[in-house]
């Protein structure tokens, strides 16, 4: 099967993972979750960088694992992900993941997100949950939700 196009900027304003995630592995995950053409730019970012970006769109004074900005879903999906380095890692040491499989869940996650999916009511989340298992299987990945 196809994927659709995508054009994509990534930027690591927090190095600490750059070797973990060269561009084809990223723009893999990103295609895996796309539906339409995407034009999509990923920056990796500290905790501050993340904490202030948080605080600032959604009034919450944290760091989160990913932040997805979408501007346009059709027809080209265009969003800038935001995934804070710190914390993914503290996650998948906390959920004792691969560190590659839990970034590849995040950009999945969020380009989800940058097409409209949501997670705020139960029907959503069972649907968004079910549409990011069957891509991180599909990537050879175990189910992120397994074990829940």
């Amino acid at each position: 099967m196809s994927r659709p196009e995508l054009s994509l900027s990534l930027q690591f304003a927090d190095p600490r993972h750059r070797d973990q995630l060269p561009r084809h592995k990223v723009m893999r995950f990103i295609r895996a979750a796309l539906e339409l053409p995407g034009e999509i730019a990923v920056r990796i970012v500290d905790a501050e960088e993340g904490r202030a970006l948080n605080s600032e769109f959604r009034e919450k004074d944290y760091a989160t694992n990913v932040l997805t900005f979408d501007y346009s879903h059709e027809p080209v999906v265009g969003a800038d992900l935001v995934i804070c380095a710190e914390v993914v890692e503290q996650e998948a040491k906390e959920m004792g993941l691969d560190l590659l499989a839990h970034y590849a869940h995040m950009l999945v996650h969020g380009t989800l997100h940058a097409q409209g999916y949501d997670h705020e009511e139960d029907d959503e989340a069972e649907c968004m949950e079910a549409r990011e298992t069957e891509i991180m299987t599909g990537l050879g990945f175990a189910d992120p939700y397994a074990g829940r």
